[in-house]
């Protein structure tokens, strides 16, 4: 079971490998292809609206022909995909191929969570949720310092020959797992049936979207901190990596958090602490002075700290207002947090004359909004009465 969870942790970690490892290149890249940062950050943004509606295909599918095919049909083509991005020779090209690559990264992600729903309980899967937070943060973690290392010591086209390798790691554990579906949904002709089903379920919708906003802040910093540490407080790649290290350590921290208090304390109560918690961090980042790179890595570790505490269990919330459809359900969790983090990308690539600050309003925008909607809804999803077809 360690080995399924690891590799299930390995999938949903596709897409901080596809953008962490990239993120010390982009200055360079910048310069040597002579575009202004506006372009070179559409390398990330393509990727993530191409993956956004790739999302919205892998889950259907699987719910009629199971976890494994369309995954290693995903997997394929990211590793392709890859090479491809490696041999780019300017931003136009790059830019297409990264669109390729993540059409093959969302089948991974997609389908992590639906393998989760697939194999364990709701206790069960809110710790398995937790504990593979706590490997996802090794991703984002490492991922900017070995891009740094390979900036340092090779070239930029080898982050790309990594993640392929990485790929291919993913596609020999799908290989040997046995299919983690059990009943086929035969009846699902259309792609669209399954969304149906869900957008009429409005607590899932509600709860889901509630829960996306927190990507803003998240992925503003993700599109920015290379310029910021690198460009503004003028780090080297490696120094950078080690910074935005400390972020992924402390998500990591707060994900750890939860298995230990859950124990303790319950689910809904650490969700509250959490988001309240995020809101502070914002407020932190908004309010303070921003004249080195702590004064960006210490609130954003706070948020970071806060998000991992409470995204665990709030995952498992939205997953339990479901009782089929879990991969279109899967699909459509991913789709929304990602593609509204694609939006915070694109807002905070704008000419704002203080991006940490633009990030901190993001942060206390999402915040607020997830912690109103959580205090005023918080009863009707932890009341144990629950109708997967009901509303609010």
């Amino acid at each position: 079971m360690k080995k399924t969870i690891s590799l299930i942790a390995l999938l949903a970690a596709f897409p901080a490998l596809s953008t962490d490892m990239y993120l010390p290149a982009l200055p360079l890249l910048q310069k040597s292809w002579d575009q202004p940062l506006v372009m070179v950050n559409m390398t990330l943004i393509v990727f993530f609206v191409a993956y956004c509606v790739s999302l919205l295909a892998y889950g259907p599918i699987s719910d009629r022909f199971g976890r494994r095919r369309p995954l290693m049909v995903g997997i394929g083509i990211y590793m392709a995909a890859s090479l491809m991005c490696g041999g780019s020779s300017g931003v136009e090209m790059m830019i297409g191929f990264r669109a390729l690559q993540a059409v093959g990264a969302a089948s991974a992600s997609a389908l992590s969570m639906a393998i989760c729903k697939d194999l364990f309980d709701a206790r069960r899967r809110e710790q398995v949720i937790a504990y593979i937070a706590v490997i996802m943060a090794l991703a984002p973690m490492m991922a900017p310092v070995i891009g740094g290392w390979i900036m340092t010591f090779l070239s930029w086209p080898w982050i790309f020959a990594v993640q392929a390798a990485l790929g291919g790691i993913a596609f020999a554990g799908v290989w040997r797992m046995a299919e983690p579906l059990k009943t086929f949904d035969a009846g699902n002709t259309r792609i669209m049936e399954g969304y149906v089903r869900l957008f009429r379920n409005r607590r899932f919708i509600s709860l889901n979207l509630a829960m996306a906003i927190m990507a803003l802040p998240l992925f503003a910093f993700i599109a920015n901190s290379s310029n910021i540490y690198i460009s503004g407080f003028k780090l080297s790649e490696q120094a950078f990596g080690y910074f935005f290290a400390f972020n992924a350590v402390a998500l990591m921290c707060g994900a750890l958090s939860f298995t230990r208090l859950s124990h303790h304390v319950a689910s809904d109560r650490l969700m509250t602490f959490g988001f309240v918690g995020i809101l502070a961090a914002g407020t932190w980042l908004t309010a303070g002075s921003h004249a080195g790179p702590w004064s960006l890595a210490l609130p954003m570790g706070a948020m970071g700290f806060f998000y991992g505490l409470s995204r665990p269990p709030s995952n498992n919330l939205i997953l339990e207002q479901i009782d089929r459809d879990s991969g279109t359900a899967s699909s459509l969790i991913v789709f929304s947090f990602m593609m509204l983090g694609a939006l915070s990308m694109w807002i905070i690539s704008l000419n704002w004359p203080d991006k940490i600050t633009a990030i901190g309003v993001m942060s206390l925008i999402s915040g607020s909004a997830t912690l109103s909607f959580w205090l005023l809804f918080k009863r009707v999803f932890v009341s144990g009465n629950r109708n997967p077809s009901g509303g609010l």
